[in-house]
């Protein structure tokens, strides 16, 4: 027999994951400044997830991505091009992160910068500083955002649990065109990323320290694993 969730779970799939995530960031907001993270595996929905909370929330919102702040390819790609611990410990500049993000926005500085890199062109970005409001919730998305050098960041932390080969669909259906073919996508998926993920599961145990853990494998129906944040 099935074990009954606990009612705080089963309330909050009755009433909606989004209302659920909206309410408990709301408990948040008399705080000037609000941390929220978005983490889980490549392909999750993490992004998707994040702006449809962003676009609920009655507080103003600033959305940034761990995409901003990718390191050099050639950093990256250091331990080679299938390397799952180069994929893990390489792929991010975390103090560039802390510097133009993490840092300010918590200090309540009114300005921040939401990306510095653009991995697509291998290239630093010299956007203007995104002017922020004095109260403000700051949504962030993107993968390894409970590994031990900035998990301590977020207020609250949300993570997305998806099975491997649910992954390894939707990244053949999204990511074709960016490695040459579906099969192409799961060669480097099965060498690079997915290992890469089971490292960060295995070192940084993100679905412990999460106060949100969220079965995402059917978006339109999230299911929650564990809800350990105030309502």
């Amino acid at each position: 027999m099935t074990e009954r969730p606990p009612d705080r779970l089963r309330y909050h799939e009755a009433v909606g994951v989004i209302a659920g995530l909206e309410r408990v960031i709301a408990s948040h907001a008399p705080r000037d400044r609000v941390l929220v993270a978005f983490d889980g595996p490549d392909a999750a929905g993490k992004t998707t997830l994040a702006d449809a909370v962003a676009r609920a929330l009655s507080v103003p919102t600033l959305r940034a991505s761990i995409d901003g702040f990718h390191r050099p390819q050639s950093e990256r790609l250091a331990r080679g091009y299938d390397s799952p611990h180069g994929y893990y410990r390489d792929s991010f500049n975390h103090a560039a992160l802390e510097e133009n993000l993490l840092v300010p926005f918590q200090s309540g500085a009114p300005e921040v910068r939401t990306r510095v890199f653009d991995y697509r062109v291998d290239a630093e970005v010299d956007d203007d500083p995104t002017v922020v409001p004095q109260r403000c919730v700051l949504i962030f998305d993107g993968v390894f955002l409970l590994r031990p050098e900035i998990a301590h960041w977020w207020d609250l932390a949300i993570y997305l649990h998806v099975p491997e080969e649910v992954i390894l669909e939707r990244a053949k259906e999204r990511d074709a065109h960016l490695f040459g073919s579906p099969e192409a996508v799961e060669v480097r998926y099965r060498a690079r990323y997915l290992p890469g993920q089971a490292l960060y599961r295995d070192e940084a145990k993100p679905q412990h320290f999460a106060h949100i853990v969220l079965d995402h494998t059917d978006p339109g129906n999230p299911v929650a694993l564990k809800w350990d944040a105030p309502n």
